[in-house]
């Protein structure tokens, strides 16, 4: 499925539909958005082979979890396309960049715009925490760490089945303060799976502020290298770093892109929160206008019209 919009043109998108959305809703996950626009953009619309999706354009209401009762339940990985051996399969790790997962989608053709307005609402299957039945999901990656070892799991699987379809699997720097995520790297380099591949987005954010204030991790890159990854450490704004990046040849081992982002990458006014910086609800009616007026500027947009 190709865009008709380039990768740039994409990643402004996601910027300014999840900037509308946070304004609209009083809350959302803006810095998010700010640091992994460009890899999710890079991931739709360029880099991995998706086919077209196979599940409603406006998702449809949870249905419930399967069940012999339910079995016609489907994930939200239908909006990546079908499970074909020739198509590349897309893990999404951590569950609380949904918001910014489902601009990337409506950017690329593959979900509506109103099912963003299905966002957190009761009933729906657009979670706020991208659960298995959310769109572009596959699994539930609410718990950080899992989501490198369940893309192992399927890239091993597929290796022995003969597929050539890839397994990808995008991260935040987070999840290497999980022993899981290393158990996951070494197990991959040791049985050669070299199928996978993972963009991890290396902000140095999370829920309870700078990284470093709640657990060094250290030199990332030396570490991942020693458990035997192939790692590129790059600009995660730059796609054509991105893009060389990924053509680097890792025979044999996994390959993990370090892209090393700012958190405030295109709404600049948001440094003023840091380093709390995880979830955006607004202190006051005046920071919301201020917000307003300068992001908008900043994305090139006229204000955004909400109610008090």
């Amino acid at each position: 499925m190709q865009n008709e919009k380039t990768t740039e043109e994409v990643a402004l998108g996601i910027r300014r539909r999840v900037f509308e959305h946070t304004m609209r809703n009083n809350g959302g996950y803006l810095s998010q958005a700010c640091s992994a626009a460009e890899q999710l953009a890079f991931l739709y619309n360029e880099a991995l082979n998706l086919g077209q999706p196979v599940l409603p354009m406006i998702p449809e209401p949870f249905k419930g979890v399967p069940s012999a009762g339910n079995a016609d339940y489907v994930t939200g990985a239908g909006y990546n396309g079908p499970f074909e051996p020739h198509y590349d399969r897309l893990f999404i790790a951590p569950a609380h960049y949904a918001l910014v997962a489902y601009a990337t989608l409506i950017e690329t053709g593959r979900m509506a715009p109103e099912g963003l307005e299905m966002f957190n609402k009761d009933g729906s299957s657009v979670e706020m925490i991208g659960a298995e039945h959310s769109p572009g999901m596959e699994v539930h990656n609410g718990t950080l760490g899992i989501g490198l070892s369940t893309g192992a799991g399927l890239a091993w699987g597929r290796k022995r089945r003969g597929e050539s379809g890839e397994v990808c699997v995008f991260m935040s720097d987070g999840e290497v303060q999980e022993g899981q995520t290393w158990e996951a790297v070494q197990a991959a380099a040791f049985h050669g799976i070299d199928n996978l591949w993972a963009i991890m987005d290396v902000n140095a954010q999370q829920c309870d502020g700078a990284m470093d204030s709640v657990m060094e991790v250290g030199d990332i890159a030396t570490k991942l290298r020693n458990f035997g990854a192939v790692v590129c450490e790059i600009d995660g704004h730059d796609l054509n770093a991105m893009r060389q990046a990924k053509a680097e040849p890792h025979e044999g081992r996994p390959l993990i892109i370090l892209a090393n982002t700012s958190p405030t990458q295109g709404m600049s006014f948001l440094r003023q929160r840091f380093p709390r910086l995880h979830y955006v609800r607004f202190k006051t009616e005046e920071e919301r206008a201020a917000m307003n007026r300068e992001i908008s500027a900043e994305l090139g947009i006229d204000p955004i019209a909400y109610s008090h």
